[in-house]
């Protein structure tokens, strides 16, 4: 039923029963497909979406052309830049693409207004949301600057691998989750092809030594 759906989503459970009903009536379902374009840089936010399945990636493309991932927005996360959009009246600065379907809880940006306006526990809710999503910002920066790209690589690999240690993605999506050139990511994958730790092809790679991996990241963070 369509008054259940609050109840699927963790951070809302704390809403108090005059907000759930605001919510519930000005909220709308949305089915997103994948590869589909939530926003631009200079659109206008008219809408707070409230992610309940799915991963939307948020980017920035720089003059050079080179994508950079900023962060993603999973189920139950909000997107600090719609927020900031909402509260500000500014137009977007970056772009949202849906990484996977999506399923979204859609409220007019009228009536994001009006609950943030009256109701103490959403305006806690977006508030949480949006310190959270800057601190996970704020440690991706310290990420970029601070660490070497082959260990950030390393981690990337290891993370994205399925059971059978294939890794079915591209040099330059890699470049952009790690906010670095392409052309640096594919060094940085020769080199680990050359100790032996992966073996390139097409489109992916397969970890060869998952350990060696694992070790040159754990030398690097202790």
């Amino acid at each position: 039923m369509a008054s259940d759906w609050m109840d699927d989503v963790p951070v809302l459970r704390g809403l108090d029963e005059p907000t759930r009903t605001m919510l519930r009536d000005s909220a709308v379902r949305k089915q997103i497909p994948r590869g589909a374009v939530l926003f631009r840089p200079g659109d206008q936010c008219v809408h707070f979406p409230l992610i309940v399945a799915g991963t939307v990636r948020v980017q920035r493309v720089t003059e050079s052309g080179r994508e950079i991932v900023l962060y993603r927005v999973s189920t139950n996360e909000t997107c600090i830049l719609t927020t900031a959009s909402l509260l500000s009246d500014d137009a977007y600065s970056a772009e949202g693409i849906a990484e996977t379907d999506v399923t979204a809880y859609i409220v007019p940006a009228e009536r994001f207004a009006n609950l943030m306006s009256v109701s103490a526990s959403f305006r806690a809710v977006v508030f949480d949301g949006y310190s959270r999503r800057i601190a996970t910002l704020m440690s991706r920066i310290e990420e970029i600057v601070c660490t070497r790209i082959n260990v950030r690589l390393a981690e990337r690999l290891l993370a994205l691998r399925g059971a059978d240690n294939r890794i079915s993605v591209t040099q330059q999506a890699l470049a952009a989750d790690l906010g670095t050139a392409r052309e640096v990511v594919g060094r940085t994958l020769k080199s680990f092809e050359r100790s032996g730790w992966v073996k390139l092809s097409r489109g992916g790679a397969e970890i060869t030594d998952a350990n060696a991996l694992r070790a040159l990241c754990d030398v690097e963070r202790d």
